[in-house]
């Protein structure tokens, strides 16, 4: 597969141009008029951040896509899907809430925010891939509606998947319920009671009454168990972990053939800013220190490539001092890897290239 081209501008300003015209500016010469929106109904796929997260993308950010799609003709709405863990944003009404509060509201991005797979997570479209783990993805209903595809991720790390990135965000960020439980699934966890302090941290994060505390040590129920991974991640002793020892491989497979589900057959185009690069994903209702600097801001329409590069820039940067990953000892070539042992991020983007989905080579243009 040939190189796709991915298009790159640090976070420098210069002369009186703003960082807002300055993503504009990135968005148009990665070529994103080539797409007819004339008249089109154009979902701008994000995350809004769970409320007491602060490292979600400012609302201001989406204004611009916003803006720029409403200038070239289109009807934008920023979208996202429900949850399967305990939060804020496990329905839509909760989701909303969670939006207008982070600012992302129609006075604020002047458009509409519309949860894809409404109000209790089950309407959703299915969305026949016939990919190696997923035969029919269950996409939100708003998403698949929609004429457009536009996606505008914040690059972080990510416990489960080494990073969330344009495919994270796309593929489980559009699923519905059914759709997230299925990519899920082979997460399933069981419990070391030889490590398990009975903290009943897993307890409290557990969003499907899975978890039960039996002589000072957790057990979960396999039948109850979503999958979801939060009982894994929250865990401070690291007694819990999936059953399967491939089943983080398997997720991020899953997580290419939902992103081709929702990308196949129609214009879409993707940016994502390597800013506030945490070490989890933005679901938490916190967000610990960057364990890189601010990179900058990237557009192309490969979702494959724009993670490679993303990837690729993060792990050139030089470690911050007091960040997570500091603290867990020099790097050994990669940083997520090396933050979140056990996931291998490359296997989801080496499965996204066998299946089409784009290519991991790629022309990095620098805008200055």
């Amino acid at each position: 597969m040939s190189a796709s081209k991915v298009y790159f501008t640090d976070f420098r300003v210069r002369g009186d141009e703003d960082m807002l015209r300055k993503l504009k500016r990135l968005c148009k010469a990665a070529g994103i008029e080539q797409i007819d929106f004339e008249d089109k109904f154009t979902a701008i796929k994000m995350h809004f951040g769970e409320p007491g997260n602060l490292a979600f993308l400012r609302p201001n950010y989406a204004r611009v896509l916003v803006d720029y799609v409403k200038e070239l003709g289109g009807r934008p709405f920023l979208t996202d899907a429900n949850t399967l863990y305990t939060g804020k944003r496990r329905n839509a009404l909760d989701h909303l809430d969670s939006a207008y509060l982070n600012g992302f509201s129609p006075m604020t991005t002047d458009c509409h925010v519309l949860i894809a797979d409404g109000l209790k997570g089950t309407d959703e479209v299915h969305v026949a891939v016939d990919g190696d783990y997923v035969r029919r993805a269950k996409i939100g209903r708003a998403v698949m509606d929609a004429d457009v595809f536009i996606s505008l991720t914040h690059f972080k790390g990510h416990e489960a998947t080494g990073f969330g990135g344009t495919l994270k965000n796309i593929g489980m960020g559009c699923g519905s319920w059914a759709g997230k439980k299925e990519m899920h699934s082979s997460e399933k966890p069981a419990v070391d009671r030889e490590l398990c302090t009975g903290c009943e941290a897993c307890l409290q994060n557990c969003a499907h009454d899975a978890v039960r505390i039996i002589e000072g040590h957790a057990n979960i129920a396999t039948d109850a168990c979503t999958g979801c991974g939060r009982c894994i991640s929250v865990c401070p002793v690291g007694a819990i972990s999936p059953m399967d020892d491939q089943a983080l491989e398997i997720l991020v497979c899953k997580i290419a053939e939902y992103t081709k589900a929702v990308v196949q057959d129609r214009p879409h185009f993707h940016v994502s800013l390597i800013m506030d690069v945490s070490p989890f994903c933005d679901c938490y209702a916190a967000s610990d220190a960057p364990i890189v600097a601010d990179v900058g801001m990237l557009a192309s329409f490969d979702p494959v490539a724009l993670d490679q590069a993303c990837a690729d820039l993060v792990n050139r940067q030089p470690v911050l001092p007091g960040s997570m990953l500091a603290e867990a000892g020099e790097p050994q070539g990669d940083h997520f890897n090396h933050l979140h042992s056990g996931t291998d991020w490359a296997h989801g983007l080496r499965h996204a290239e066998k299946i089409g989905l784009g290519s991991r080579s790629y022309e990095l243009v620098t805008l200055k």
